[in-house]
């Protein structure tokens, strides 16, 4: 959700005289870049030095929503006339020139969107406009760079990267306006010495100096690093003497390092004894079991950056190891069981932040996950509930009583039970030797796996890092088989067949096509999602994809079933959402020797559909059709397919769907909690205008047979999918027919959930049987990331 207003020009205090903000970088360490922090200088216009100890530093993402936070840095020290002063920001995991700071924060900033504003004051501003910001007494100057909503001017200073700052010229220019203010560039940081300098005298550097320079940084143990919260107290700073053995090693990709474990732990549960020592794409010198001694800088990353909303892993970057001796023990694992793991998930913080929160590992699983980061933990004989994926990863439960499923994976009932023993498993072994476990859910990882735990960057949630892997014991399912329909009765299926191409192996078709015809007994309507055009993700203005249902549909007779035929609606090019240059599009297939498709000219993709006559005479006005395609609904999203069938004589009207993503919403295990669902604001509109066209079909003739169905992309809980449902609609969610056990599609890290929906009219409710055919989201091999699900209806 975009807050109102926030891009408004808003007139700023006047121009500071004095301190003000003179560049701003906030690619420190990311790829290409050459400095290992992000910064913020200022520099003072006036010839009188400002003490900035009643000053900070704040920066607020560059789009905002309702539960974006300012992040504060508190300023000490004296900016000398004429002068600058540079605020270290938070490092990141490359770059190899580090910063002549006068003061260090840890705030991550974007390299490419954000504001900055210098604050009289530390409170955090609760500012999320650029007319509220500018109205606050508190904000001596403010800077939005690159597409930040909240900035000076008639807009925020263009050019920010990983390797460019935005800067104000010699000058010091400032008019109120950031983009006319500030230039891109390489970036320049100068510190108090630089150019002006604090007020305090310099000391009297010794005559002789010493022949080894001492070791600089902060003294420090694990626990001191990690604190008692998610931020460590320490970030930013540079720390040396920290000892630890050794208890995992990770020597692939760009992301090199290890694990290493304090072995005389402090009393407190909250700190954790464990930390990641990073060392770029540089392998790492030392293995298991080795007790070493590192000094470094403590960096807060945050996987993916830190507008992802994503928990910050606390490492040492930087490191100079030194290898006191090998070979010794490794500290006692903890184990994680369905004692040691509590039923909560997490705190609420309203939304905000839990980063500054005290951890309470007793009172909340994710605490005590934040608690352990980095340290040897434990898990046996535990129950796998996310199939093995191509990514070398699987997701176990510690907790086997916690909503279960039939077939023996893990209940997603509701946003209150996220499903605290969740936990995924990779591993630390090599593959050559030790190739990693293929699982289905239900199946058990036996014996014993251990290794650190860590916060794993791609999914964004905690991981056992195996240093030792457990064997796979099969749990025994199978891939399901619908029932078979009686000849009197019509079957509707809806299948997401992911990103479908003519390009994708022939064996991608054959599976689907033998899932269709065996596992689903070749249904009379077929609702398809992710039909690509017919060159696939090339975007060359491509969007026919005859090429892709002609591949498709032969297979399917190949594997014994009907000469399916198709309809759909080529999309306009590029808005439809998906795999860019993909085209993605709902189509119908249909056994032509099973119904009739009634075919109404009019029906384009920018033409919406509407209904005419009434009672048995109620019919469409173009078929196949889009509903509202050119509403606001359906930007960048896949429009609604209506379609008018016959069966045996008697009118039945289809709608397929696929709604929005889930792409840009926090993770339950987000920082931010509860997490923000940006993405369910498109949805629930997309929502209610099929719920009203629905409602048009039903006023007309209140016997319609209408059958709703596709990849809703949310939960039948869900504020969209109720939104359907509800404000007087009759519609039937068939999902909620079903045996609790058994409501789930799709298998997302380690939750089973429903995504895909079949819902039907009055006139249908007492007439159909339902069955989610599990043949996909719960096995290794997978054809989709979706099982399909098939009606029958009975006369």
């Amino acid at each position: 959700m975009v807050l109102a207003g926030v891009g408004v020009h808003a007139a700023f205090a006047a121009p500071s005289a004095d301190a003000l903000i003179s560049e701003v970088y906030g690619g420190g360490g990311n790829s290409g870049a050459t400095y290992t922090n992000d910064f913020i200088e200022l520099a003072n216009a006036g010839g009188a030095a400002v003490d900035l100890s009643a000053y900070s530093v704040q920066y607020l993402p560059g789009a905002p929503t309702a539960s974006s936070k300012w992040q504060a840095t508190p300023l000490t020290g004296t900016l000398a006339g004429g002068g600058h002063f540079l605020v270290q920001e938070a490092a990141g995991t490359g770059g190899t020139t580090t910063l002549p700071a006068d003061v260090s924060g840890g705030i991550n900033m974007s390299g490419t969107t954000g504001t900055v504003a210098l604050v009289s004051g530390a409170d955090p501003l609760t500012c999320l406009t650029a007319a509220d910001c500018a109205a606050d007494p508190r904000v001596k100057d403010l800077v939005g760079y690159g597409t930040a909503l909240v900035h000076e001017g008639s807009g925020a200073a263009a050019g920010a990267s990983n390797t460019a700052s935005v800067a104000r010229g010699a000058g010091l220019t400032d008019t109120d306006d950031n983009a006319a203010d500030f230039t891109a560039g390489d970036p320049t940081p100068q510190a108090a010495g630089q150019g002006g300098g604090p007020t305090d005298p310099p000391t009297t550097p010794p005559t002789t100096p010493p022949t080894t320079p001492p070791p600089t940084g902060v003294e420090a143990k694990i626990h001191d690093i990690q604190g008692d919260t998610r931020n460590s107290p320490l970030a930013g700073k540079a720390v040396t003497g920290v000892t630890g053995i050794v208890t995992g090693v990770r020597d692939y990709g760009s992301s090199r390092g290890f694990w290493m474990q304090d072995p005389t732990p402090d009393a407190d549960p909250r700190t954790s004894e464990g930390i990641f020592v990073y060392t770029g794409s540089s392998s790492p010198t030392v293995t298991v079991g080795d007790a070493v001694t590192v000094a470094g800088t403590v960096s807060q990353f945050y996987p993916g950056g830190a507008d992802t909303g994503v928990q910050a892993v606390t490492e040492i970057t930087k490191p100079a190891v030194t290898k006191v001796s090998s070979g010794n023990a490794l500290p006692a694992p903890v184990v994680l069981d369905d004692k040691h793991v509590p039923d909560a998930f997490v705190p609420s913080a309203g939304g905000g932040s839990i980063e500054d929160l005290p951890l309470r590992p007793a009172d909340y699983a994710l605490d005590l996950y934040a608690s352990l980061e980095g340290m040897n933990v434990q898990i046996k004989d535990t129950r796998v509930v996310g199939a093995t994926d191509p990514y070398a990863e699987l997701w176990v439960t510690v907790k086997p009583k916690q909503d279960p499923t039939k077939r023996g994976g893990t209940l997603y009932t509701g946003y209150d039970q996220p499903n605290s023993g969740r936990l995924m498993v990779q591993s630390l072994l090599p593959t050559a030797t030790s190739p990693f476990p293929v699982a289905n859910v239900g199946d058990t990882l036996r014996g014993t796996t251990s290794g650190p735990l860590d916060y794993n960057q791609y999914a964004g949630t905690y991981a056992v890092e195996a240093r030792e892997l457990g064997t796979v014991k099969s749990g025994g399912i199978t891939p399901e088989v619908t029932g078979k329909a009686a000849a009197d009765q019509a079957t509707v299926a809806t299948y997401n067949v992911e990103n479908l191409a003519p390009g994708n192996p022939q064996s991608k078709f054959d599976a689907l096509a033998q899932g269709l015809v065996h596992n689903l007994r070749s249904p009379d309507i077929v609702a398809l999602e992710e039909i690509q055009d017919n060159n696939g993700a090339t975007d060359d203005g491509t969007v026919a994809a005859d090429q892709t249902l002609t591949k498709l549909t032969d297979a399917i007779v190949a594997a014994g079933g009907p000469r399916y035929e198709w309809r759909s609606i080529d999309p306009v090019n590029d808005k439809d959402g998906g795999e860019p240059g993909g085209n993605i599009r709902s189509v119908f297939l249909f056994n032509p020797q099973r119904v009739g498709f009634t075919d109404i000219p009019g029906g384009g993709s920018t033409t919406a559909v509407g209904v005419t006559g009434t009672g048995s005479a109620t019919a469409l006005t173009a078929s196949p059709g889009r509903i509202a395609p050119n509403d606001q609904a359906w930007n960048s999203s896949r429009k609604p397919l209506v379609g008018q069938f016959t069966f045996r004589g008697k009118k039945l009207f289809v709608i397929a769907n696929h709604f929005d993503s889930k792409g840009g919403d926090q993770g339950i295990d987000s920082r931010f909690q509860p997490p923000v669902r940006s993405s369910e604001v498109q949805r629930v509109r997309q929502a209610i205008l099929e719920h009203d066209f629905v409602q048009q079909l039903e006023t007309a003739d209140k016997k319609a047979d209408v059958v709703v169905l596709g990849d809703l992309n949310d939960y039948q809980f869900s504020p969209a999918v109720q939104s359907l449902t509800g404000n007087g609609s009759v519609l039937t969610d068939l999902v909620n027919t079903l045996p609790a056990k058994e409501r789930y599609s799709y298998v997302y890290e380690g939750n089973s959930q429903v995504l895909d929906h079949i819902l039907v009219s009055p006139s249908l409710t007492k007439r159909v049987d339902y069955d989610v055919v599990h043949i996909n989201a719960e096995f290794a091999n997978q054809t989709s990331d979706h099982d399909p699900q098939v009606i029958r209806l009975r006369p």
